[in-house]
């Protein structure tokens, strides 16, 4: 028979209320009587059960995840990065539940008895309704990837322009002119930075912006590899395209190899993100590195604490971008 709170209760003569608080690390409980309380058990090897846990403290120890979409723009390596980022900070005894917002009619099912705390991957100005609802219902959150204005929330995120802007250069510090963007998916803030900062390189560097090398994306394999077949047909085809993301980057790779082109030798290729693949990749693809398990594992920890230690003030913490050198940029002559 598995030892419960009350026979925990019985041996230290206190009520069962005090062990559930001193277990669960109450300021209310002075530490000579927590410390009475976890020895005793220690020493019968008591586990919680958190189904009878949950009801007395009124939490349901699930915390949320939740993106804009699953299924549509959010790619593989980016959800997986995410969820392994938040899984490795969140406390064992809290379940994850992962979600789309466009998985839902209406948020009525959102609220403080499901949810102890919810991590937004924001990638939309649509989500907006979707935090003032988490807001207005009490629910700790933390807001990543999306810059949130005059925002008393916690927000931790990269500084896709800047990144962008990196990209670009590279590209110019190499000789490189013809220059094309495949742009993220359409609404999404990632996709509108870092066409700011592609084309800010341009403008800074006196290169013409030419729309014909502008070409939309939806930050899928497949889009990539459309958006370059589409690019392949110009009569002045580009000598490097920046995509805005690595998985975009690897479809234009398989369109350009099935043109008859090589990478980088007829056409260079810049991604963004640095996914676990792009290093394998063939060409192992040059990219911006944006560490997306470090920002939402940092989003995890921060959720913990304002779940742990109540209101928080409200935070913005960028995580800097990197550009990672690798095969598939050539150096033209023309510099």
């Amino acid at each position: 028979m598995s030892v419960t709170i009350k026979d925990i209760a019985k041996l230290a003569n206190v009520s069962h209320t005090t062990v559930s608080r001193a277990l669960n690390d109450s300021p209310f409980i002075n530490e000579e009587t927590k410390n009475k309380i976890k020895a005793i058990a220690e020493q019968l090897n008591y586990v919680p059960n958190y189904n009878a846990k949950s009801l007395v403290l009124d939490k349901s120890y699930t915390i949320g995840l939740f993106f804009s979409s699953i299924s549509q723009g959010t790619s593989p390596s980016f959800f997986y990065e995410t969820v392994r980022g938040v899984n490795s900070a969140i406390e064992e005894n809290y379940n994850l539940v992962v979600r789309g917002i466009d998985d839902y009619k209406d948020f009525t099912s959102i609220n403080n008895k499901r949810f102890d705390g919810i991590v937004l991957m924001s990638q939309s100005d649509n989500d907006n309704a979707f935090i003032y609802h988490v807001l207005q219902r009490g629910i700790p959150l933390v807001v990543l990837n999306r810059e949130i204005e005059g925002s008393s929330l916690i927000n931790i995120l990269s500084d896709d322009k800047e990144g962008a802007f990196k990209a670009a250069k590279y590209l110019i510090e190499n000789g490189h002119r013809d220059i094309a963007l495949i742009e993220g998916k359409e609404g999404f803030k990632s996709a509108i930075h870092r066409k700011e900062g592609f084309l800010k390189a341009l403008i800074e560097n006196k290169i013409p912006v030419n729309s014909e090398y502008m070409v939309k994306g939806k930050y899928s394999m497949e889009s990539g590899y459309r958006a370059m077949k589409e690019l392949l047909t110009l009569k002045n085809a580009p000598t490097a395209v920046f995509c805005s993301n690595d998985d975009m980057a690897i479809g234009a790779i398989k369109a350009a190899f099935e043109d008859g082109l090589s990478v980088p030798k007829d056409i260079s290729i810049v991604g963004f993100d640095n996914i676990g693949f792009s290093e394998y990749a063939t060409p192992a693809l040059t990219t911006i590195k944006r560490p997306m398990e470090e920002i939402s594992i940092i989003g995890g920890k921060k959720l913990i604490d304002l779940i742990n230690n109540g209101k928080q003030d409200g935070e913005k913490i960028y995580i800097k971008t990197e550009l990672v050198v690798r095969d598939s940029v050539a150096k033209l002559d023309r510099i």
